[in-house]
This record gives C-alpha cells, structure tokens and sequence, in this order.
C-alpha cells in the first residue's frame, strides 16, 4: 500500500492515486465498526470477501445499464476505480422494517413493506448520517434536482435487481445503503454509483431461517460474522470452494 500516495482512509477502506489520471485504487481492509465507530473490531478475510462481492455486484449492475465507478478487480483486496466527486447524500432502500427504521416508527423488526422505501441521509460520520428530506439536500447545496431525480431513480432499480439477485439464492435483501458520485469526463457531469455493495451496508436475511448474513452479526454481538459473509459468496458462486481467512492471511503482502 506504501506504493501509492494515500488519498482517503475510511472506515472499511483506503484510496489510493490510480495508475492514470481519474482513476483511484480502492483497498478493502478488515477493520470493522459499527455505531458510527463506537464499537470497532477487525474480521479477518472481511476485506478480501467484500471486494469480491462488490465486483460481481457491480459488473451485473453496469451489464444492465447502471454506470459505476467499477473498472476492474486488481487483486484479492484492491479495485480500480473512478475517481469521482462523492455526493453527500447516502440512500437508503428498505424493503422490510430493520435496524433504524423499527427504532424511529416503533414498526416491527420484520414487518415487510407495502413497496421500497427510499430514504436519503447526509453523509457526515460527526452528525451520525442524519435523515434528510430532498429539500435539505436541494437548500444546502448537497445536490440539485437532476441529481435527487437520479439517486431515487438508480435506487430503485438496482434494488429491483438485487432482490431477484439474492431471492434467486435463498436470501432476503431486507435492506441497503449506496453511495453516488459525480464523474466528471471533459465538460460533462453524470452521476454514478460509487463505493461498494457488500455484507457491510445491506441486511440480508437467509429465506428458511432467517439468519443473519450481515454485519448485524457484528453489531448485535450474534458471532460467525465472517461464516455469514463467506456463504453470501458461496451463494453468489464467488470464491466457492477457498477458506478466506487462510487467503487473507497469504495475501496481506499484496497491500
């Protein structure tokens, strides 16, 4: 990783400059948080198993026309990607009540929704990502309102086509988070999805029991954080037959 000058560190991951101009090299580390960092812990093979979800995720996603920041898998933890300018607005798809949801409108956890809910939060680990209406992302100049249009809109189709994604593999999407970015190529501006897709930001739910497959396992102090997040990717066909911790643990070197 020293290689490179460091630009961003976040919580799950680190960018780095890219090769060429626009474009940046994305690392999944391990650490894992939860409460906006309260409760912080590491899940060895996290990162590697995150990355190969994310690129399988994405690269289905731009098959059916939803332009992201995804480029190419470098190695077991790294991506290339876009550079883009973040927009400071998360989006939030829920279509079963979960986690924030039932706490604020005492709905119960469970309780399927009538249709997806899309819900935007500003993106400020200090404010802890408060929910925010569109006017507050048009009055304070977070996005205007081509870019509010196209959050809502990318939102609700990528949820279509995760839900059928996951269903088709015995997994409930309860809900999900997705972060967008403007990608600036000459003089024009388009929004596209940025960040990662993964265990870490959705709820996923196996359809026969129930179970926990995300990181709820981490933040409700369940354990098998990492057997959940490796059966998301034998499900998926990724990474089917090898033991992640044991890649992780040859492939630190890599970084």
């Amino acid at each position: 990783m020293s290689r490179r000058n460091k630009i961003y560190e976040g919580k799950a991951k680190i960018l780095f400059e890219g090769p060429e101009p626009g474009t940046l090299v994305q690392y999944f580390k391990d650490d894992a948080t939860a409460f906006n960092a309260e409760k912080k812990g590491t899940l060895s093979g996290k990162g590697v198993v995150n990355n190969h979800i994310s690129e399988h995720i994405f690269t289905a996603l731009d098959a059916i026309g939803i332009p992201t920041h995804f480029i190419k898998r470098l190695n077991m933890r790294k991506q290339l990607i876009k550079a883009v300018e973040i927009i400071p607005v998360e989006v939030i798809v829920r279509n079963i009540a979960a986690g924030s949801l039932s706490k604020r409108l005492g709905i119960e956890e469970g309780t399927k929704l009538p249709v997806p809910l899309v819900e935007f939060c500003y993106k400020s680990d200090e404010l802890g990502d408060p929910l925010i209406a569109d006017e507050h992302a048009l009055t304070f100049g977070w996005a205007d309102e081509d870019e509010i249009d196209a959050l809502r809109e990318y939102a609700v189709r990528i949820n279509d086509f995760m839900v059928g994604l996951f269903s088709a593999i015995g997994i409930t999407l309860v809900d999900f988070k997705l972060e967008f970015g403007r990608f600036y190529d000459g003089d024009d501006c388009m929004v596209i999805l940025a960040d990662e897709i993964s265990p870490d930001g959705c709820r996923l739910w196996d359809k026969k029991t129930g179970k926990k497959l995300d990181k709820d396992r981490f933040r409700r102090d369940l354990g098998g954080e990492m057997e959940a997040y490796q059966e998301v990717a034998r499900r998926l066909g990724i990474l089917p037959s090898a033991d992640v911790t044991e890649i992780a643990d040859h492939k630190k070197k890599e970084g």
